[in-house]
């Protein structure tokens, strides 16, 4: 294993916890405007000290969470052009199981934002085949449960 220099450690460290802080943000149901703010800052700060530091595959689910984030405050550019990050990194380094999986609910779930009926059900499909590939159930249960709550918004 590979020794890291004390900057790498602290990018890892940062990058991590920016992460995590996210996901506490976006659980809130009762954000303020500024914790929204925060939420988008703390995102793209993660996923800018995972591009210090990490490979691939930290940089595509760092494009996956800031086009969640922007998912849940519905704004539709910013949630597609990173969830077509998350997609390109996953496919240019041939990165599957449930990474591909998710990059392709997030198409989805950015195209239903964006009102792109017909592209959400084609990223739907593509996320649901990308299922049965998934090693870990756990991993496929939490996968199939968002795609159930983006196929329930659909009219």
């Amino acid at each position: 294993m590979e020794t890291l220099t004390e900057d790498q450690k602290m990018h890892r460290q940062i990058a991590v916890k920016l992460f995590n802080h996210v996901w506490e943000l976006m659980d809130n149901p009762n954000r303020s405007l500024e914790e929204n703010d925060e939420m988008i800052h703390s995102a793209h700060a993660s996923r800018y000290h995972w591009g210090e530091i990490g490979t691939p595959l930290e940089f595509e689910r760092g494009e996956w969470q800031i086009s969640r984030v922007y998912c849940v405050l519905k704004r539709a550019e910013p949630a597609l052009y990173h969830a077509r990050r998350t997609l390109q990194i996953c496919l240019e380094y041939e990165i599957g199981d449930f990474d591909l999986a998710f990059a392709y609910e997030a198409m989805a779930r950015a195209s239903l934002i964006a009102g792109e009926i017909e592209e959400c059900k084609n990223y739907l499909d593509l996320a649901y085949t990308a299922s049965n590939s998934i090693k870990e159930e756990d991993d496929q249960k939490i996968l199939l449960e968002d795609l159930e709550s983006i196929q329930s918004q659909i009219i």
